[in-house]
Order: structure tokens, then sequence, then C-alpha cells
């Protein structure tokens, strides 16, 4: 019961902060680190990472991680609704509810996998190779840009470098030993690829 609600706490608060810190960022942090903010990749670490340092059990860890995620798209909106004036309708929009969607998808994989990575057995490396992955994927979907007029070179390798060692320091921090830091790079490479075929069937170019 005490978990229970800690989690009914602790997700909607957490989903809060990272909707308007998330917009924060997108609004006043140069590139190529704002571009961070306006990233699933981003978002997928935190409901893992949400997960993986708290100490709730499967169930409720999963319910936490979406939580968190669909409160943080209102949030985000209400966010630039303050700071910059944009349409209130923007909380409840298609694009609102779309993110939302996406967000309830996240919440399981990425909630579960912060669980899995801190319980022994074999899934545990895969799933610590999650956070690597979900930003190696993303970079990969970013260079896929190159050769666009639409965007800049420099900002697109930019940027790509940036999750790239976002990923290789995720696995030096969550990993505790030299083996299982080359065994999560390892998973991290085919799940990387399996996230960039998901991401680019979802529709991110």
């Amino acid at each position: 019961m005490m978990i229970k609600r800690r989690v009914a706490v602790v997700a909607p608060v957490a989903g809060f902060l990272l909707g308007v810190l998330d917009f924060v960022w997108i609004k006043y942090v140069p590139y190529p680190f704002a571009g961070l903010g306006n990233s699933l990749a981003t978002w997928a670490v935190a409901a893992f990472l949400l997960t993986h340092r708290s100490r709730w059990r499967l169930p409720a860890a999963v319910l936490g991680a979406v939580s968190c995620l669909v409160l943080a798209v209102p949030s985000y909106y209400l966010a630039a609704t303050v700071i910059q004036g944009d349409a209130w309708a923007n909380l409840a929009n298609a694009t609102a509810v779309t993110w939302m969607g996406f967000g309830v998808v996240a919440g399981l994989v990425f909630g579960a996998s912060g669980v899995l990575a801190r319980t022994p057995g074999r899934l545990r490396l895969p799933a610590l190779a999650v956070p690597a992955a979900v930003l190696f994927a993303e970079g990969a979907i970013g260079l896929r840009r190159l050769g666009d007029p639409a965007y800049a070179t420099g900002d697109l390798l930019a940027y790509a470098a940036l999750v790239v060692a976002l990923g290789l320091a995720a696995i030096l921090l969550l990993a505790r030993t030299g083996r299982d830091r080359l065994l999560t790079l390892a998973w991290s490479l085919p799940l990387a690829a399996g996230g960039w075929v998901l991401l680019t069937v979802s529709g991110f170019r």
C-alpha cells in the first residue's frame, strides 16, 4: 500500500516537472542541446530512470512510468501557454493526444525495463541497454536527414554525436563492471536497430 501511495505522488509530480522543464529547456538552451527537449528518447530515458531508481515492483513501476509520460504532455503545453501565450486548446489537441499515446507505449516499455535492469536474471543486461539503444536509434534517425536542404549538416552531425555520447555515458553509469558494460553495449546495438525500425514505422523522420 505504501508503494502505491508513493507512486501516486511521485509519478504525477515527475510528469509535471518533466513537461514544464522540457519546454523551458527547448526555449532557452542552445542547439544541439535544445534538441534533447524535443526528443522521444529523452522522455523514454526519463521513464526508465524513474523506475530504475525507485524500489517499485513491476506493475506499480509501469503504471508510474505511463502516468509520468502521459501527464508530461499537457504539462509541456501548459508551460507553453503560460510562458509564450500559446492556445489553451493545445493541451488536448490531436498532437497532444498522439504524444500521450506514445507516452503510454514508452511508459510500458521503459518503465518495465527500469525494473528489469535492477533485477537479477537474464533480462538484466538487455534492460540496461535500453536507454543507450533508444538514444542511438534517435541519432540514426537524425542522420537520415543528411542531404535534406531543410536541415543544416553541422546541426545534424552535432546532435547525433550528442545522443551517441549520452548513450555511451548511460552504459558507463548504469552498468557497474567492465564486463557488464561491454555486454550492455553489445545488447544496445541490435536493440537500437530494432528501435530505429519502430521509430521509422511510427513516422519519426
